[in-house]
């Protein structure tokens, strides 16, 4: 493999793969646009899903195998770990609690390790092409699946999305407890200075993390609903 420097925000590396991606984005809505009311609407998809899971898998897998492990990092039971694997799950079948996870997940908790990136080798290292691969695809899915495919989402997907996202950090909250880790950041705040320590000591920055992400979903729950009503109205 050819030597791989460090990576750099919004370097070469980085315009790059948001340049692709945005592109790749683009033609999947415009395609899915077209084809939403055809059985090529769910060849596209599984499509996109094999490319996608071809992507992720085998490096998550290889990632997870010794010497490589560490139970503090490697397990992938992140938020955007289960986001990349609800997304894969939503291509392959459209169902509508899938889409809804990858909606809330993929647009507000992925988006932001594309547009501030934490990374530390460049391409063609394989932690860059996991790291993307996970990130970028699952925000290209919720996009497509919403807007491409019309599947839109309601304030039923967006109780299905806080419930399941409670569920969650609970669950993850106990492992870590019980194993020493602090996956989410759910038992304290990371060690280096971060957005967390506005938000006072745990367990108040958990709490407003909460109250911060239950109303952005609300906020982007709202407007289609709206529409759908105005759609029925008229």
């Amino acid at each position: 493999m050819p030597a791989t420097g460090h990576f750099s925000p919004y370097g070469l590396s980085h315009l790059a793969v948001l340049a692709l991606l945005l592109v790749a984005t683009w033609w999947l809505v415009r395609r899915g646009r077209a084809v939403r009311e055809s059985p090529v609407a769910a060849r596209l998809s599984t499509v996109f899903a094999l490319i996608f899971l071809s992507l992720t898998l085998p490096l998550q897998i290889w990632f997870l195998t010794p010497p490589r492990f560490n139970i503090d990092q490697a397990l992938p039971i992140q938020l955007s770990d289960l986001a990349w694997m609800t997304a894969v799950y939503a291509l392959f079948t459209r169902h509508r609690w899938a889409v809804a996870l990858t909606y809330y997940w993929g647009l507000t908790l992925t988006t932001q390790a594309i547009f501030t990136p934490s990374l530390e080798l460049d391409f063609p290292a394989l932690s860059f092409i996991l790291y993307w691969a996970m990130h970028g695809l699952t925000v290209a899915a919720a996009i497509y699946l919403t807007w491409g495919l019309g599947i839109a989402p309601d304030w039923r997907s967006y109780r299905i999305a806080v419930a399941a996202t409670a569920l969650w950090a609970v669950s993850v909250f106990t492992f870590n407890s019980l194993a020493d880790t602090n996956y989410g950041f759910l038992n304290a705040k990371p060690q280096t200075a971060s957005l967390l320590d506005w938000f006072g000591p745990w367990p108040w920055y958990v709490l407003v993390e909460i109250v911060i992400v239950a109303s952005v979903w609300a906020l982007i729950t709202w407007p289609w609903v709206t529409r759908a009503a105005q759609r029925r109205r008229a």
